[in-house]
């Protein structure tokens, strides 16, 4: 590949890669502020953290409703229009009389910040595929991976001179620069011969194929299942750091934003070394490190361990699901081109689902033990190994014989 065509691939990730970062931003900025808003309101934890699970379920539902859109009206118009009710969804997050309309405000949020992430995936696959698209999706996660990095330093960079109320005013101006994006420098990359029929029952049946392939539903299940229990991490940690440990918000977004340096170093291992060494050897392998990297955060949880115990294991899980992700997306992708909105979907919706059901139960024994978090990572590692092996494994071993 040349230099000119190289530059252009940069210039593409580092585009698609803005609005990935929409969803870490979306559901990390705003954490540090988790205790002002508890006693802002005057509610619980849990029902803060609720706020989280409706954010959730909003990108997990939003990406199947965009993810078809985009199949059938092309990639652009329907990002301009959720871009536009990001920004309105961030101004009333930020002015919420009361924690019901946050919660609602943050459904509708997270909805519209869904279509950052499946369609810049759509488009992925619209331009890429096999050992190339692997590549450019580890450019894709390199940039929005920064996310996880970035928001949680920036929303505690708020909060020294401003409320949490800044924090979602800085989400609404995110969301105007990339209506601008969008606007300006995206291009249409599905034609209109490649468009899917505008018929609801032709979506579902879309949907429904795609449940029916075997080696999909486990690539989609071992990677969503991991997700999940990052989802997990991220509705715990700012209690365990801040209330358990007693680390102050900046030392707990110096330590959460560390672990966007994890999922980069794991997501840009598999893109480096794809050609050497194939996908499904690097989904297998981050599935034992998180299994592993699980056990011994439910050790340390157990025993109330020092918190760099705490922090060293987090670090190597969270490194886990930046290569189980970028391994497992273009093997469930490469039959798809001409479903990719529909797939990239069903890919994305599975761990935010996961993710609001199991964030609410970090919180259920109270906010002073970290066990329930172990607990959780560990299950939810075990499963994705399940899935992996009885439907991807086991699927291949029939096709075979």
């Amino acid at each position: 590949m040349s230099t000119k065509n190289n530059a252009h691939v940069v210039r593409q990730a580092l585009l698609l890669g803005l609005f990935s970062t929409l969803g870490p931003f979306t559901i990390d900025m705003y954490l540090p502020a988790f205790p002002e808003i508890v006693e802002r309101f005057g509610t619980t934890a849990s029902l803060v953290q609720l706020s989280l699970t409706a954010c959730l379920l909003g990108l997990g539902i939003g990406q199947l409703v965009m993810g078809s859109l985009s199949d059938v009206h092309g990639r652009r118009t329907p990002l301009l229009i959720s871009m536009a009710v990001y920004v309105i969804a961030s101004l009333g997050c930020a002015f919420s009389p009361h924690i019901g309309v946050l919660i609602a405000c943050r459904f509708v949020q997270g909805f519209a910040a869904s279509a950052g992430i499946v369609i810049s995936r759509a488009i992925a696959r619209d331009l890429y595929e096999g050992h190339e698209l692997t590549r450019f999706f580890s450019l894709l996660l390199l940039v929005g991976n920064l996310g996880p990095l970035v928001a949680p330093v920036a929303g505690s960079g708020i909060l020294a001179f401003s409320s949490w109320i800044g924090v979602f005013v800085a989400l609404s101006l995110l969301g105007i620069y990339l209506w601008i994006m969008t606007k300006w420098r995206l291009k249409e990359t599905l034609p209109m011969e490649r468009r899917s029929p505008s018929n609801f029952k032709q979506q579902l049946r879309n949907y429904g194929t795609l449940l029916r392939d075997r080696q999909f539903v486990g690539y989609m299940l071992a990677q969503g299942i991991m997700i999940a229990g990052v989802f997990a991490y991220v509705s715990g940690t700012p209690f365990i750091y801040q209330n358990i440990y007693g680390a102050s918000p900046t030392l707990f977004a110096l330590l959460f934003g560390s672990n966007g340096i994890s999922l980069i170093i794991g997501s840009q291992i598999v893109g480096r070394a794809s050609h050497r060494i194939s996908e499904r050897a690097f989904l297998l392998f981050g599935l034992w490190m998180a299994l592993f990297a699980s056990v011994a955060v439910l050790i340390v949880a157990y025993v109330h361990g020092p918190l760099f115990t705490l922090v060293i294991p987090l670090f190597v899980f969270v490194a886990s699901i930046g290569m189980t992700s970028t391994a497992a997306f273009p093997l469930a992708m490469e039959s798809q081109a001409n479903m990719a909105g529909s797939a990239a979907a069903l890919l994305g919706v599975i761990p935010f689902l996961l993710g609001a059901v199991v964030s609410p139960l970090v919180g259920i024994a109270g906010e002073d033990t970290a066990v329930p978090l172990g607990v959780i990572i560990l299950a939810t590692s075990a499963a994705a190994m399940l899935a992996y092996f009885l439907l991807v494994r086991s699927g291949r071993t029939a096709e075979q014989s």
